[in-house]
């Protein structure tokens, strides 16, 4: 059974990686591939000889001598168990969705283009690449990346020049998202699952960041393509519409903001937060819109009148819910195979046979090659995946440097290829930016940028 198991999810995987040729939205692969594996476990339950205890971190002593009933019960509490965890990314997620809908309601965004005079391309290039690298670390990489690429189009009217801004916008966006908790799903999941804490995340990893995004502009700012100037069209024609949109801007990015303190400060998890900031920021946007109607009335006429133009119902009815499905599917599937012990046993594997590049971390010498090949993986495949499977595989404790090198690696890696990250894909539908144009141009420097990174993160986790 448990090759059966294996076998769906592979297939699955697969379906996920080639969902551009077959046509097939990655959603339905990684809830199909979840349910399988589910039921399969289910099925096959008195035939398992071992059980992981996500809870504990370790095998379920005795699994062997344990019984149907008792096994079903544990199945049960194991499966409850990963549904809450995931449970609380996509929650996290919803709330931060919803924020950035509602600023862009109120045209919010358009304030970031009203601030760009500049015609020459390669100072164009930093400010944009700048303002990736510090939205995605705030409104995470994915929505920074449709910000900037949208304001992008309003400024540049050729598409060939625009083409190099936005790849050079998703490496600076990735590599902005890898040092927040909330600027990067895999970030996001590791934040969650306590294994990175807020001020340790950004020690460990802001200059390697940093240096993933300056490496490849600078080196990008003396190409051909970012010689000479742009004809930048009158910033009149698109100053914001509405009144409150820069009140907007800086009450949701500062709600957005306040989550990782309240965390701290109350010790609950992240989505609480989340959701007294979507709260506040949904208060705000009522009273500004003067909509009066009630996301909790059923029947009321006045709702159903207002429900098309209210800011919250707008912001709701926008979010990309398959994104939020392809989460649950995927982080689940992922929890099969942990509480099979798959994942455990294959991160004992990797211990024994790869060659200990790394350092002594907690008690155990964990390969640096083993993340950085995580890394590389995340541009071929999906990182979200690739990082759930190392929270089954590695048992270290809060803010050791190896939940820091993953999250790095993880978070800047898929910027290799443009099917590597949600930005790249995003731009990529976007702009209708060529796989192989996007490989023999852009690749090469999302390398450099990505070494450069690892570099300095070997050379500065020992400060800390």
């Amino acid at each position: 059974m448990e090759a059966a198991i294996i076998i769906v999810f592979v297939i699955g995987y697969l379906a996920i990686t080639l969902e551009h040729s077959i046509k097939i939205d990655k959603l339905i692969p990684a809830l199909v591939m979840m349910a399988i594996s589910w039921a399969l476990i289910s099925l096959g339950i008195d035939g398992f000889p071992q059980w992981f205890d996500s809870a504990h971190q370790g095998l379920v002593d005795g699994y062997a001598n344990v019984g149907h009933e008792d096994r079903q019960h544990l199945m049960e509490e194991t499966l409850l168990h990963h549904l809450g965890k995931t449970a609380e990314i996509l929650v996290f997620l919803l709330g931060a969705m919803t924020i950035v809908e509602i600023i862009d309601y109120f045209d919010g965004f358009s304030a970031i283009k009203s601030i760009i005079k500049t015609k020459k391309k390669s100072k164009l290039l930093w400010i944009f690449a700048i303002l990736a690298f510090g939205l995605s670390a705030i409104i995470d990489n994915l929505t920074a990346t449709i910000v900037l690429i949208s304001i992008l189009q309003k400024i540049i009217k050729e598409r060939n020049v625009r083409i190099w801004f936005a790849g050079l916008i998703i490496i600076s966006a990735n590599a902005g998202g890898a040092f927040s908790p909330i600027g990067d799903v895999t970030t996001t999941m590791l934040w969650i699952g306590d294994k990175v804490s807020t001020g340790k995340l950004i020690s460990y990893l802001f200059i390697p960041s940093l240096l993933c995004m300056i490496v490849p502009v600078l080196v990008a700012s003396f190409l051909p393509a970012f010689k000479g100037n742009i004809e930048v069209e009158d910033s009149n024609q698109d100053k914001p519409k509405n009144r409150f949109s820069t009140r907007m801007l800086l009450l949701g990015l500062g709600a957005i903001l306040s989550v990782p303190v309240f965390k701290v400060v109350t010790h609950l998890p992240p989505y609480v937060g989340m959701m007294l900031a979507l709260g506040i920021v949904a208060i705000f946007a009522e009273i500004y819109s003067n909509a009066k109607f009630s996301l909790t009335e059923v029947n009321a006429t006045e709702s159903d009148a207002h429900a098309a133009h209210g800011p919250v119902h707008h912001s709701l009815s926008k979010i990309e819910l398959p994104s939020i499905l392809f989460f649950l599917g995927i982080l689940m599937a992922v929890a099969a195979l942990e509480s099979l012990g798959l994942l455990f046993g294959f991160a004992t594997t990797l211990r024994e046979s790869m060659p200990m590049m790394g350092t002594e971390m907690a008690g155990t010498q964990v390969s640096d090659l083993v993340v950085l090949l995580l890394g590389i993986g995340s541009a071929v495949i999906d990182n979200v995946p690739l990082v759930a499977a190392s929270l089954g595989m590695f048992t270290e404790s809060l803010d050791d440097q190896l939940w820091h090198f993953i999250a790095y690696s993880a978070g800047t890696g898929g910027s290799m290829l443009i099917i590597g990250s949600a930005a790249g894909v995003v731009a990529m539908g976007m702009e209708k930016i060529d796989f192989f144009w996007y490989l023999k141009k852009i690749s090469w420097l999302a390398l450099i940028g990505f070494l450069a990174g690892a570099v300095a993160f070997f050379v500065t986790r020992t400060m800390f």
